[in-house]
C-alpha cells in the first residue's frame, strides 16, 4: 500500500465523501445517490471511473498523478468502489426492472473497466465528441470561440477579426498582466462577446467550440521580470486548456514562437529544425516553456485525440503594442517619436523578421480553420538588421533622433528568419505588407496614446 493510503486508514480516520466528476461538474455520491444512479445506468461511465484514479480526486486537474505507486492504488480503489457501487444500484434495477437490465451488463462494464487498466487507454483516440449541451438549436447556430490573452497586443486584433462574422460569440479570458481593457472597448456590452478576468493557470470551464491560446508574457521584459509566472503560464496555463478542450470536444490553436529555434545554427529555420535553445538562460522561462507546451500538444492529440493546432510565430508589429514592452520596433518607435536617441543592443548586426499584426492574425485563423495540425511558421521573411531597423525608424519617423549603442542582454539570438514555405502551401499564406507600409499604422497608434503630435 502506498504512502497515501497508509495515512488515510489510520485509526479514527473518517474518509470524506467521494467525489467524481461528471462533464467538469462535481458530485457527492453519498448525498445524492439519485443522481449517481441515472449517471451509473452508463456503462462507459462506470468503466471510465475505474480506469481513471483523477476522477476520484477532490482537487482534480489533468496534471495531478504524482508516483506510479499512488496512481496503481488509486485504481485498485476506484475499482473496488465501482463494484460496490454496482452491487448496490446496478442488482436492485435488475431485479425491479427485468428484461431491462441483465446480467451482461454487469459484465460488459467489469471489461471495459479491465480493458482501460492494463493500459489500453494509451493508444490514439478519435477526437473527443462535443458536449450534449452543442447540440441545442441556439448553439448550432454559432461558433463560440475562446481567447486566452484576449486583451493582449495579438490577442485583441484576434478578436477584432473574429467579431467580425456574425456566426462567431467570442470569450476572451485575460489577467491583465500584461494586456489591458482598452484594447477591447469597441467590443465590451456586444452580444457576442465576453470578457472575462481569469488566470489560465486556474482551471475554467466554458463551453466552447475553438480556443486560441494566446495568454503568456511574450516581451523580454516582463517575462524576465516574473519568469516563474511566465513557465507557469506556458506549462500549466497549457495544461488547463487542453483539459478544457479534451472535456468539450473543442479544437485548440497554441501560439508557439520563433524562440523555440534558440540561437539557430540553420538559417533560415524551417519546421524541422529542432533548435539551439539554453535550457538555464534568463530568456529561458519563455523558451523552454513553449517547447513544452507544444509537447503537450501533440501528447493530448496523441493520447486524447484532441485537435490540436501549433503556430510558431516570429516578431510581430503593429498598433497597441505595449510603449515600453522591450521589443526593438516598439522601443525605436517610442524613442523616435519622443526625440530620444534610438538604442541598438550590440553589436547591432543580429536579425530580425517582422510581421504585421493584421497579416499574423490572418495567418492563425487559416491555421485553425484549415487541416493542418502544425508547426508551421508564421512570419513575414523579410529580413533586417538592428541598426538597418533602426535607420528606417529614423528615417521615417524623426531625422533628427541619433542611434546610440548599449550592451546586449545574455542569450540574445544572432539571426532569426522563417521559411513560410508550408504556410505558403497549406495554408495559402503569404504576408504583403512591408516594414516602410506597416510602421505610419504604427506611428499614429503610438503618437495618439503619448499624446505627441507630428511637427
Amino acid at each position: 500500500m502506498c504512502e497515501i493510503c497508509h495515512q488515510q486508514f489510520k485509526p479514527g480516520y473518517t474518509a470524506p465523501p467521494p467525489i467524481f466528476r461528471f462533464g467538469g461538474l462535481p458530485m457527492n455520491l453519498r448525498g445524492n445517490w439519485q443522481i449517481a444512479r441515472r449517471d451509473l445506468n452508463n456503462p462507459r461511465i462506470i468503466a471510465m471511473v475505474a480506469a481513471d484514479h483523477s476522477l476520484l480526486d477532490p482537487e482534480y486537474d489533468e496534471y495531478a498523478a504524482s508516483t506510479s505507486r499512488s496512481i496503481v492504488c488509486c485504481r485498485t480503489l476506484a475499482l473496488i468502489f465501482m463494484v460496490l457501487l454496482i452491487i448496490r444500484h446496478t442488482l436492485p434495477v435488475v431485479v425491479s426492472r427485468a428484461g431491462n437490465y441483465s446480467l451482461s451488463l454487469i459484465m460488459e462494464i467489469l471489461e471495459m473497466a479491465k480493458e482501460a487498466s492494463n493500459g489500453s487507454r494509451v493508444s490514439t483516440k478519435p477526437p473527443p465528441e462535443p458536449s450534449p449541451l452543442r447540440r441545442a438549436k441556439f448553439f448550432q447556430a454559432n461558433m463560440r470561440v475562446l481567447v486566452t490573452g484576449g486583451a493582449g497586443f495579438i490577442g485583441s486584433h484576434l478578436v477584432d477579426k473574429l467579431m467580425q462574422n456574425e456566426k462567431n460569440e467570442v470569450i476572451v479570458v485575460d489577467n491583465y498582466f500584461t494586456g489591458s481593457k482598452d484594447n477591447l472597448r469597441q467590443w465590451i456590452g456586444h452580444p457576442r462577446f465576453e470578457l472575462i478576468r481569469h488566470d489560465v493557470t486556474e482551471p475554467l470551464f466554458v463551453e466552447v467550440d475553438r480556443i486560441y491560446h494566446l495568454a503568456c508574457p511574450a516581451s523580454p521584459i516582463f517575462y524576465k521580470y516574473n519568469p516563474v509566472k511566465t513557465i507557469k503560464t506556458n506549462v500549466v496555463g497549457t495544461l488547463n486548456m487542453l483539459g478544457l478542450a479534451k472535456r468539450v470536444g473543442a479544437r485548440i490553436l497554441l501560439t508557439s514562437t520563433s524562440e523555440v529555434y534558440g540561437d539557430p545554427l540553420v538559417h533560415p529555420q524551417t519546421e524541422d529544425y529542432w533548435g539551439n535553445v539554453n535550457p538555464i538562460g534568463v530568456r529561458s522561462c519563455y523558451d523552454e516553456g513553449k517547447r513544452v507546451a507544444e509537447t503537450l500538444m501533440y501528447d493530448y492529440h496523441r493520447l486524447h485525440g484532441v485537435e490540436i493546432r501549433i503556430a510558431r510565430i516570429f516578431n510581430t508589429y503593429g498598433p497597441r503594442m505595449n510603449l515600453d514592452d522591450g521589443r526593438v520596433v516598439s522601443n525605436f518607435l517610442a524613442q523616435a517619436i519622443r526625440d530620444e536617441p534610438l538604442t541598438v543592443q550590440l553589436p547591432g548586426t543580429q536579425t530580425r523578421s517582422f510581421c504585421y499584426v493584421s497579416e499574423m492574425v490572418d495567418g492563425l485563423t487559416r491555421l485553425m480553420e484549415g487541416d493542418h495540425i502544425g508547426p508551421i511558421n508564421i512570419g513575414n521573411p523579410g529580413e533586417f538588421t538592428m541598426l538597418e531597423l533602426a535607420e528606417t525608424v529614423k528615417e521615417m519617423i524623426n531625422p533628427k533622433v541619433k542611434i546610440t549603442t548599449v550592451e546586449n542582454t545574455p542569450d540574445d539570438p544572432r539571426q532569426r528568419k522563417p521559411d513560410i514555405t508550408k504556410a505558403k502551401e497549406l495554408l495559402g499564406w503569404e504576408p504583403k505588407i512591408k516594414l516602410n507600409g506597416g510602421i505610419p499604422l504604427m506611428e499614429e497608434d503610438f503618437r495618439k496614446r503619448l499624446g505627441i503630435s507630428r511637427k
